[in-house]
């Protein structure tokens, strides 16, 4: 009796013992369950940016994940007002050029950061034509029409609603842009998503639906800077294009129906090349645009997966890849940029402090029958994607 006392004691002891041991084995899952979820974890947050001359209230978004990216965006335009990502030593800093005011960016400026509708890039004199109807648009970059008008998507405020599933966060917008607004047919309806991941990568989602046949061409017009100081000029930036073709322009900026090939160009950049290296030689094309900005065609095989463009800044490290299901990216060097605007920190944004790449159907296509169609029938879907990720190369 003793001795089988003694054995069920041991047996209790020992699934004691197996208890004890099931148990931290469980706190230590939970635990670590708890470090990855957080480590997961990106988040998005509201504030109230301000209102507008018209009385509508605009507010402001941070998405903003693990890895010291923080990207702000404000319903105005649907402007990105902020963009922070590491250097090489982990210090996260503001990448693009943007105001520090609501009132500044209502004020007259070269689109920073925003939304570009319903046509991206430039029409001829404001004109194009749909089953033999001509539409007249406002001539607002004379003698053409430039990023869909005076009134365009970056001068409206558009709806939000805000999406967390632990690792990405995500911002859509929507905005319902009606017939005959600024000139284009059709009542159109706009929705563009904005997904922060935890990889430091940033997703622009671009959707649209018409009741109406009707011309659409939407992108963003963020002015990049990655040295983060805005006292510095981008010419000191390696950037690379995955591109044979440009499109030239005439002296207009309006492009000439050729796709002319880069090769023994100052426009080739399919190997990585300094932005500043080629960009004051004597070249037709450079002085017509006071610089780079044109719309490249691209070399795309596996559309949205294809890196198109990279964008290196030895000095802090930073590294921006992009890729889009787009047929051309206009690169634009900041040649208009004149000193006259504010940065945050006080001074001025000078002559090319920041560049573009705003992926996009060609200028004036339109009125180009050789160029891809941006032409939207109503039961269509319009639907495209251009993802921006950073990284660092030490």
């Amino acid at each position: 009796m003793n001795v089988l006392k003694r054995c069920v004691f041991g047996l209790s002891l020992l699934s004691v013992a197996a208890v004890s041991v099931q148990c931290k084995n469980d706190k230590k899952m939970d635990t670590e369950k708890v470090a990855a979820d957080q480590k997961a974890l990106v988040t998005i947050d509201k504030s109230e940016y301000g209102t507008t001359a018209k009385g509508e209230k605009v507010e402001s978004y941070k998405l903003k994940n693990q890895n010291g990216m923080e990207v702000d965006i404000i319903t105005f335009g649907g402007r990105i007002t902020d963009l922070k990502v590491p250097n090489k030593e982990g210090v996260s800093e503001n990448v693009v050029i943007g105001f520090n005011s609501l009132a500044q960016y209502e004020k007259p400026n070269p689109f920073f950061g925003a939304l570009i509708g319903r046509y991206g890039n430039r029409i001829a004199k404001g004109k194009f034509s749909l089953d033999g109807k001509e539409y007249q648009l406002a001539i607002n970059n004379a003698p053409n029409a430039l990023h869909g008008g005076p009134q365009g998507y970056f001068n409206v405020v558009w709806k939000a609603d805000e999406v967390k599933s632990g690792e990405t966060a995500t911002l859509k917008l929507s905005y319902v842009s009606k017939d005959m607004e600024e000139g284009y047919p059709g009542t159109l309806k706009v929705f563009v998503t904005y997904t922060l991941t935890n990889d430091n990568q940033l997703e622009v989602l671009y959707e649209a639906t018409t009741d109406k046949k009707t011309v659409v061409n939407l992108t963003q017009h963020s002015y990049f800077n990655l040295s983060g100081d805005f006292t510095k000029t981008i010419l000191d930036h390696e950037l690379t294009l995955n591109a044979d073709k440009l499109v030239p322009v005439d002296a207009t900026l309006i492009p000439t129906g050729k796709l002319d090939d880069v090769a023994g160009t100052p426009f080739d950049f399919r190997t990585p090349k300094l932005i500043g290296k080629d960009i004051a030689v004597k070249n037709e094309q450079l002085e017509r645009g006071k610089g780079y900005d044109h719309c490249w065609v691209l070399n795309n095989p596996e559309k949205g997966k294809t890196i198109i463009a990279k964008v290196y800044h030895a000095a802090s490290g930073r590294v921006m890849e992009m890729t889009t299901d787009e047929p051309g990216v206009q690169f634009y060097s900041g040649n208009f940029l004149d000193g006259t605007l504010p940065t945050p920190k006080g001074g001025t944004f000078a002559h090319r402090t920041g560049l573009c790449l705003e992926t996009e159907h060609y200028p004036d296509s339109p009125n180009q029958k050789n160029f891809p169609t941006t032409v939207l029938n109503p039961g269509e879907n319009y639907k495209t994607k251009t993802t921006f990720k950073f990284s660092v190369k030490k």
